[in-house]
């Protein structure tokens, strides 16, 4: 039995609920912003109308007004979009129990054996989130999940793609190579340069060849390009945590190494609080760099001990930050916004293992402290405990200046 794959997408998902929640801005160029004053100015989302002058997800806002003067801007309201996420992801259920998120907006199902058909399931969803939501998705209909993607994609807003095993040869290959997914900016030039530049020259290309040039990745693009991807819809696969990160665009540029060893403790804080809810541990850091002129450098480090408290991660982080920097003080241009994420989670109760050079009884006091840490800023809010490290400069942490002064310091 062949299999009946959907993935629904919706279309501009944020504008379009803004657009819902504010009629009078429908047709008009609008796009969802972070705050300018917070110095989070980039795009988030746009309308159809807004993407007609060029105005592109994830520029800054000085650009897309360049290209569209008039455009409209409107702060994002985050709650929302995940109420409507779940309405949306209970309707599927109502047609399949194998759903697997993909991001807030969108969505495959596995229709295979269920009495509704690919097509009918898809035409319903389009007529619930039009009728019961008021947005639109599109929805492709295919025999596998990177083709079904692909089909939501190729017709926008508010349509039904279909792609058979028959007929994908046709309709796919001829679009550019980057249009399949997993097939980022990076290797779109790599492949550019073996002048591989659809995915019917992928998909002719020889796998062994990919292999080479890209290692196991490069056969499963020629996989995912020859329509062999058999990848299950897994329901448990957005439970899966693979990464925990946290990033921030302070008020101000960070000038000085101390602003941003301050600012990758406070980073680090709320990250390993995050691991310690979900009872994890890391082997790996990474840190992003951003500076002023967009431009972003990332680095990680794996580590020979599993770590699970804000020390080790901020002082991990930091010297990949001194890697870069090499003295690790700034010397050509300041710091615009840091992300510090941890990945190659492990269960905590695998987790404890200490150098040679380390008490373990002293370990485990620390832990405990981070523990009771925790709980008194569950009850009593972020600001209650700080470590000494970030009241440098509160408001730039995020902190409100006018907050009493935490009774204690760690």
């Amino acid at each position: 039995m062949e299999r009946i794959i959907l993935h629904s997408d919706c279309n501009s998902f944020y504008a379009s609920v803004e657009c819902r929640n504010h009629p009078e801005l429908k047709g008009k160029p609008v796009a969802v912003a972070g705050s300018v004053e917070d110095r989070h100015g980039i795009i988030l989302a746009k309308t159809p109308e807004a993407a007609k002058y060029g105005v592109k997800t994830a520029e800054a806002i000085w650009q897309a007004k360049q290209k569209c003067p008039d455009l409209i801007l409107v702060p994002p309201h985050f709650r929302e979009y995940v109420a409507i996420s779940k309405q949306l992801r209970a309707f599927y259920d109502t047609l399949t129990d194998r759903v697997e998120p993909f991001g807030l907006d969108e969505c495959w199902l596995d229709l295979t054996g269920c009495p509704c058909g690919g097509v009918e399931a898809a035409e319903r969803i389009r007529a619930y989130a039009k009728e019961a939501i008021g947005i639109t998705v599109s929805v492709g209909v295919s025999f596998n999940k990177i083709f079904a993607k692909l089909g939501s994609d190729l017709k926008k807003p508010d349509a039904v793609t279909v792609i058979q095993a028959s007929d994908f040869k046709e309709k796919l290959w001829h679009l550019p190579v980057s249009d399949l997914l997993f097939v980022g900016r990076a290797t779109t030039a790599k492949l550019a340069r073996y002048h591989i530049h659809t995915i019917g020259q992928l998909a002719q290309t020889a796998p062994d060849t990919l292999r080479i040039w890209f290692g196991k990745n490069g056969e499963q693009l020629w996989r995912f390009a020859n329509g062999l991807d058999r990848s299950p819809v897994d329901e448990a696969a957005a439970d899966t945590i693979k990464s925990i990160g946290n990033g921030c665009t302070p008020y101000r540029d960070l000038a000085s190494s101390e602003d941003v060893r301050m600012m990758l403790y406070h980073l680090s804080e709320q990250v390993t609080r995050r691991m310690r809810q979900l009872q994890k541990k890391t082997l790996c850091v990474r840190l992003s760099v951003r500076y002023p002129s967009m431009e972003c450098h990332s680095m990680q480090k794996k580590l020979s001990q599993p770590a699970g408290r804000t020390p080790q991660i901020a002082e991990t982080a930091w010297d990949l930050f001194c890697r870069r920097n090499r003295s690790g003080h700034i010397q050509t241009e300041p710091i615009r916004a840091l992300t510090v994420t941890v990945a190659d989670l492990i269960p905590s109760d695998e987790g404890f293992c200490c150098s040679l050079l380390e008490d373990p009884e002293q370990v485990l006091r620390l832990e405990h402290l981070d523990s009771a840490v925790d709980k008194l800023k569950n009850r009593y809010g972020e600001q209650i405990v700080q470590r000494g490290i970030v009241l440098r400069d509160p408001r730039c942490c995020g902190m409100d200046p006018a907050f009493p002064k935490p009774f204690s310091s760690a």
